[in-house]
């Protein structure tokens, strides 16, 4: 079933000069409550795009120690020779380290996001502790894959990693934000040997001065390939507009081989429309090398297709495939048919169009989650930004999650993808071309930066620096410009301006002009812009509470404030456009306040996604095609009658009347980009705005006063979500008077349960607040809260209640769609080996429970492994000693025999647990009993005309 997602909220139809005008994306709720959010929607997501469905993920089952995990010391030399050989790591990252205590997780996770808030913690991280953290993970290949391509795959790890694989360090990873491709093959095992992945992370490492969390916060897979197959990334599809208008597809793969010997393919390519339909195919054959790769290369001829656009992103897909004998490996491939340039006199234009950047900057950080923002919450992020008519987001300062940009594919949203670190030695150039391999068939990506704000920007060696960086992308990718992002040093004899194709401006707009008339041929954009501060909801500074009004008065003294910036790029068709510092407020850096602020007050929209007066403004400055009118502030100011209150309108229109209890206060003529002020004496009511095109109105805002909270409300994004384990749906908490409507004054406690679904994360959008993000409260903060709510697996219904103190409760039903769960590699629970037996000489009679070998007698009593059976009659004792991992000592367990061959009795520390009274090889298993330190297990088996003994595996673990 095909499905579409569904912006923002719905509101009645208006008209201008006569002709229907679509409501704004972010019309608010119908009801007109007052509820700054949408209301809810039935759309569901559509299915995400699987573009290699040879990775499978690899996301439950694993085990996680926060703090590090010191290596035994080595004190004999047979210890310290054994411990550098293949196979062989220490401690946590040994195979057989006892990790059975170990928390349980799922990925994606940052554990940093349940810490505290701590004062002693690093401001610029949001003053929470991140530190060190293990994880661990088993699981099983089937004997039969062996000889297949294996590799682990880790989207994101927070921030310095070491992996090994079955003892074996198989990768150091230097960066939080750029993927890690290990290559398993080599290490892996097969058939009843687990395999054992460890990962050590070093979150104390900081790559940036914002929030980065800690851990595997981005989506992990296992992934299994024909022994020749296409290579990670390994497809690059680059749609070109011939001199003719017809475009061409010219296709390059990377084949890649574990094979034995050289291996003839045959690499086809198809092009389809958005309908699925074949438009061109291609073929051609290609040897591929032992242990080796090459390249393949085709073309599509895809004559006049639809354009992707901003407004209509359509895109096709390029089905990748390899042939072969016993070889069938396929690759899926979106891609867009558009064209992008950027030209210093008139700015940007898209399919030859100009078009405006209206961007945001973003971080990957929701309140709540943290860095682990999962895919659903990315969705309705950027359809938040739709809503205010953003049109390009800039990924800062680094890659982003590989889903989130093909959301920005699906949902027409222009990109400026950014490298992390400055620095051209090895290590960090394969950190930019893998940024470049794998997000360059993005219809959406736009231009490539290679730094952001680097204080070597205005000396020749950072000139050097780029030139090799730029070259470095160049290589890989010739259809986008290359950027960087500067602040300063524009007019520097040296200055990196000089070697790139877009020349980014964060700040400094004071200096657009001087340097168009200096640098008349280059094309410029304001790659980072404003820096302004408001605080949800507030309409006052009060600097002793680290509050700040939300009246776009105040921004950082680099910066300036929504208004004022925007009509610098607005009125200069030279500058491509801009992208606002920020979309969203995140932890950490908590400009212009520190402890106990522990996030920043930059954003359009806080923490949760609820706008401050700079979503109004924003949508008057960008949304083009829908009238939008807003106010600020709310309307309800308990003590302050008569007192004048400062109300600021903005809107898209050519006039605006405001008007207080029916009674008209004046028509301005608007002011797109500054808005229109009235100063009004606050009188208990309703305060509306009326906008008008022509003499006709075409939207209206309004806000009526609030009375005191008697109840509270839950408003879900979306009334129904997917039963497949993974989706997430955010939900608003609010409080509402007697007459049900929103009360912006709201603060106060709330709990939550809830059925269904799981809660992974809340918020209330206060940079204030050290309220915990994980668990079953939190405060509204000026009338608002969030809960973030996982679904279960299945149809049902997910139910979310919420209660405060002297207020009604409130509960919400959101329906699940019955959806298969997104398969993840199989989950191992690893149990200790009990592989080592002493086995006594046969017995006449049945052994005492007590029976052992005396003390030194290495010779009476064989030693023998599970699996060794023995003939003849009579009784054989068979006994171990084991000290149990940490988990079955401190809660009991499990011991399981897979086989036991004769009648037998089971005892452990002499006591009796379990029998077998059949002669019949046939498992034996029973509950083991707490206790710490040395266990004897002993085994009593009587034989008779068939070997008996253990036959099988012998396993203690958790029940």
């Amino acid at each position: 079933m095909r499905r579409r997602d569904l912006l923002c909220g719905t509101a009645a139809l208006a008209t201008v000069a006569g002709a229907p005008l679509a409501a704004a994306p972010a019309a608010r709720r119908a009801a007109g409550d007052g509820l700054p959010m949408p209301a809810p929607t039935d759309a569901l997501p559509p299915p995400a795009f699987v573009g290699d469905p040879s990775r499978i993920r690899l996301e439950r089952g694993w085990l996680f120690h926060e703090g590090d995990v010191a290596p035994p010391r080595l004190d004999t030399h047979n210890a310290t020779y054994l411990s550098v050989k293949a196979g062989n790591a220490q401690g946590a990252a040994a195979i057989d380290y006892d990790d059975s205590d170990w928390q349980r997780v799922r990925l994606p996770h940052d554990w940093a996001a349940a810490q505290p808030f701590v004062a002693s913690a690093n401001v610029a991280q949001g003053y929470r502790p991140r530190g060190i953290g293990w994880y661990r993970r088993h699981f099983a290949l089937d004997a039969r894959d062996r000889g297949q391509r294996w590799e682990l795959h880790f989207d994101g790890i927070a921030t310095n990693a070491t992996i090994w694989v079955n003892g074996s360090v198989v990768a150091h990873h230097w960066s939080g934000y750029t993927g890690v491709y290990v290559d398993l093959t080599p290490f892996a095992r097969f058939g009843d040997e687990l395999n054992t992945v460890a990962i050590r992370v070093d979150a104390e490492a900081m790559e940036g001065w914002w929030y980065e969390g800690a851990g595997l916060y981005r989506h992990a897979w296992l992934v299994r390939r024909p022994p020749v197959s296409i290579a990670s990334d390994g497809v690059h599809c680059d749609p070109r507009r011939g001199a003719d208008g017809a475009w061409q597809v010219p296709v390059a793969v990377t084949l890649a081989s574990v094979a034995r010997d050289d291996r003839a393919v045959r690499v086809e390519a198809r092009l389809l429309d958005p309908a699925g339909r074949e438009v061109a195919r291609a073929a051609t054959d290609a040897t591929v090398t032992a242990l080796d790769e090459t390249e393949a290369r085709l073309s599509l001829a895809a004559g006049a297709p639809l354009s992707w656009s901003v407004e209509r992103p359509t895109l096709y897909t390029v089905v990748t495939r390899v042939t072969g004998d016993g070889i069938t490996d396929e690759r899926r491939t979106r891609i867009g048919f558009r064209t992008a340039r950027f030209d210093a006199e008139q700015g940007f234009f898209l399919n030859d169009r100009p078009v405006k950047l209206k961007g945001v900057c973003l971080h990957q950080d929701h309140a709540g989650v943290g860095v682990a923002v999962p895919d659903a919450l990315h969705r309705w992020r950027l359809e938040r930004l739709k809503a205010i008519g953003c049109n390009a987001i800039r990924c800062s300062h680094n890659a982003p999650a590989a889903e989130f940009l093909d959301l920005c594919d699906e949902m027409g949203f222009l990109v400026m993808d950014e490298n992390r670190q400055f620095n051209p030695a090895p290590d960090y150039m394969a950190q930019l071309q893998w940024l470049v391999r794998r997000d360059r068939n993005h219809p959406s990506v736009i231009l490539w930066s290679v730094f952001n704000e680097e204080p070597m920007q205005g000396t020749p060696a950072g000139v050097e620096m780029v030139r090799r960086m730029a070259h470095a992308v160049r290589a890989l990718d010739d259809a986008r410009p290359v950027t960087a992002a500067m602040n300063g040093a524009f007019f520097e004899p040296d200055s990196v301006s000089s070697v790139v194709d877009v020349t980014g401006f964060n700040y400094y707009q004071g200096d657009y002009d001087r340097f168009h008339q200096l640098f008349p041929t280059r094309a410029m954009t304001s790659s980072e812009d404003t820096s302004a501060f408001e605080t949800r909801g507030a309409y006052a500074s009060d600097p002793a509470r680290h509050v700040i009004s939300s009246y776009d008065d105040e921004a950082a003294s680099w910066g300036g404030t929504h208004r004022a910036t925007w009509r610098a790029i607005a009125e200069r068709r030279f500058v491509a456009g801009g992208f606002t510092w920020t979309g969203f407020d995140y932890h950490g850096e908590p400009t212009p306040y520190a402890w106990p602020t522990i996030s920043s007050f930059f954003g359009i929209m806080d923490l949760c996604g609820f706008p401050k007066t700079a979503y109004d403004i924003h949508r008057a400055h960008w949304i083009d095609d829908a009238a939008v009118v807003s106010i600020a502030p709310h309307w309800t100011w308990p003590g302050r009658e008569g007192q004048p209150v400062r109300v600021l309108v903005m809107s898209n229109a050519e006039e605006v009347t405001l008007s207080l209890n029916g009674r008209a206060l004046g028509t301005q003529r608007v002011d797109r980009i500054m808005g229109n002020e009235w100063q009004v004496p606050y009188a208990p009511g309703r305060i509306e705005a009326v906008a008008r095109r022509g003499g006709r109105a075409v939207a209206t805002a309004a806000h009526e006063t609030a009375g005191a909270a008697v109840a509270l409300r839950l408003t879900p994004a979306r009334r129904v979500m997917l039963g497949d384990g993974e989706d997430a749906v955010a939900v608003t908490v609010d409080a509402v008077d007697s007459r049900g409507r929103h009360v912006p004054t709201a603060n106060l406690p709330v709990r939550f349960t809830i059925e269904g679904a799981e809660i992974i994360g809340l918020g209330n959008g206060d940079p204030n607040s050290h309220e915990p993000e994980q668990g079953g409260s939190r405060s509204l903060f000026n009338g608002l809260a969030q809960v973030i709510v996982r679904a279960a697996t299945g149809a049902g219904a997910a139910t979310l209640a919420a209660s405060a103190p002297g207020l009604r409760g409130a509960r919400v039903s959101i329906a699940r769609r019955a959806l298969a769960p997104v398969p993840n590699w199989p989950e191992q629970r690893r149990a200790q080996p009990l592989a080592e037996w002493r086995r006594s000489p046969a017995l006449s009679q049945r052994p005492p429970a007590d029976v052992a070998p005396p003390d030194g007698d290495n010779n009476s009593w064989a030693f023998v492994r599970a699996g060794a059976l023995v003939a003849g009659g009579g009784w054989r004792a068979w006994r171990a000693v084991v000290t149990p991992w940490r988990r079955v000592g401190a809660e009991g367990g499990v011991i399981r025999f897979d086989k036991v061959a004769g009648r037998a009795e089971l005892l452990v520390d002499g006591r009796p647990i379990a029998s077998k009274r059949d002669a019949a090889p046939a498992p034996l298993e029973a509950r083991v009993p707490a206790g710490a330190g040395e266990r004897v297990v002993l085994l009593l088996v009587e034989g008779g005309a068939e070997p008996a003994g253990i036959a099988g595996k012998v396993t203690l673990g958790a029940a």
